[in-house]
């Protein structure tokens, strides 16, 4: 008999585009191995779609009309980055249709979206994170600078709000950005190391897998326009010695376990002199073929196709 699998892409964040890709390539991978793949879109005005067309008049109306596919599917592949996506909104409401989801769960996902939460569950498993504080949009204004900070949203991804503050008027400006995104800024010292990243993987038996890692290059920031205007490079495998690669697969496990992650999670990291000093996580990481997770699990050897049947295989898990 054939697996259903309900894709959900597009979401209500910046993010959507990136997530419409990311749904696409996934059914796209699914449907090549034989599964019967229905996609649904949930668009930026909140409202699910099918093929194009809304689902209901309103929001509530499109998710009610919605939730009769999650009926004719054994699973479902929530393919949304960001809030209202990756955060374990789309996990919960799969877990309240007793369906089961490819992925993290609501906890796993509302803990790894918020940045500042990730730091201390890093602290408390003694990896390193980067000195910072948080405030609230409403505290931007009293906020002094003592130095270059990195400035970001508490949530988002494909660093949507994030930039470098080198002066007095860079902060300011930093700061109206990323409230543009969230109601709580994180402003973090520099740290000046190598950038890599490091997936894990749930398989099917329970066990954790890493591939090798990735490191990016890119000339100062790797913003969300770097990301995206193919000026950053990547290596992968990164060149790591044996210690290292180590130590980076080690805190990731240990971060991906903590906080209760499944499937496929991206940790990302500084490397410096001192070790693996944490940036951030992702429990719904960018997987079109060409996103850094398939990247590295294709130095691995496994295909994009292959991985994505993985991660089914995996939620199916009794």
């Amino acid at each position: 008999m054939t697996t259903h699998i309900l894709v959900i892409g597009g979401g209500q964040n910046a993010e959507h585009n990136v997530s419409l890709a990311t749904a696409a390539s996934i059914g796209k991978a699914l449907s090549s191995r034989g599964y019967t793949v229905i996609a649904l879109t949930i668009d930026l005005d909140g409202r699910w779609s099918k093929d194009g067309e809304p689902l209901g008049d309103t929001v509530a109306a499109s998710v009610a009309s919605a939730l009769r596919f999650f009926d004719q599917a054994e699973v479902v592949f929530p393919a949304v980055h960001g809030p209202l996506g990756e955060d374990g909104t789309l996990a919960a409401l799969c877990a309240l249709t007793g369906i089961p989801v490819v992925g993290s769960g609501l906890r796993a996902g509302a803990l790894g979206m918020d940045k500042w939460t990730t730091k201390l569950v890093a602290q408390s498993l003694g990896i390193a994170t980067a000195h910072g504080e948080l405030v609230s949009t409403a505290e931007r204004d009293r906020v002094r600078f003592e130095g270059e900070v990195i400035v970001k949203p508490a949530s988002g991804g494909s660093s949507y709000g994030v930039s470098l503050a080198s002066t007095p008027e860079e902060l300011r400006n930093a700061l109206a950005t990323a409230a543009q995104f969230d109601e709580r800024i994180i402003i973090e010292r520099v740290v000046r190391g190598r950038e890599i990243d490091v997936a894990v993987l749930q398989e099917p038996d329970g066990e954790l897998f890493t591939p090798p890692a990735l490191e990016i290059h890119a000339q100062g920031l790797f913003d969300t326009a770097t990301k995206y205007d193919g000026t950053a490079s990547f290596s992968v495998p990164a060149a790591l010695t044996p210690a290292e690669a180590q130590s980076l697969s080690d805190a990731a496990k240990a971060l991906y376990r903590k906080l209760g992650c499944a499937g496929v999670a991206r940790m990302d990291f500084f490397l410096t002199t001192r070790g693996p000093v944490l940036i951030e996580v992702n429990t719904m990481p960018g997987m079109t073929a060409h996103s850094q997770v398939p990247q590295m699990f294709a130095a691995a050897g496994i295909e994009y196709a292959d991985l994505v049947q993985s991660m089914v295989r995996a939620a199916l898990r009794p």
